[in-house]
């Protein structure tokens, strides 16, 4: 898999898990506020879409060498409302900035 697919699996799934963490509050809002149990079936779901979420932060940060903090910080994005949106903007501009470094010079990749 290259860098560059590696980045869109990122993005898609940062887009993905930011929606499922607003359908998630949504669940909540409506089952604890409302006791209604209309997205009752979400939580699960939205646990391994969380989980394909940190394979690819991981399969980024490992591709462009990033350290474990970094990664854990990313990883963390996608537990609050909207930040995993943010997030994916500010990690894409400087993932795609080191990728095309990477390409422009492959001795020092």
């Amino acid at each position: 898999m290259s860098d560059r697919a590696r980045l869109k699996f990122f993005q898609v799934m940062a887009f993905v898990v930011g929606i499922g963490l607003l359908v998630l509050v949504a669940h909540i809002i409506l089952r604890y506020g409302f006791d209604n149990h209309a997205l009752a079936w979400w939580p699960s779901p939205h646990g391994w879409v969380y989980m394909v979420y940190l394979v690819s932060v991981a399969l980024l940060g490992l591709a462009l060498r990033w350290d474990i903090g970094k990664m854990v910080l990313i990883m963390l994005a996608g537990c609050v409302p909207f930040l995993s949106f943010w997030v994916e903007h500010r990690v894409s501009r400087t993932a795609r900035a080191e990728i095309e470094a990477k390409e422009s010079h492959p001795q020092f990749s």
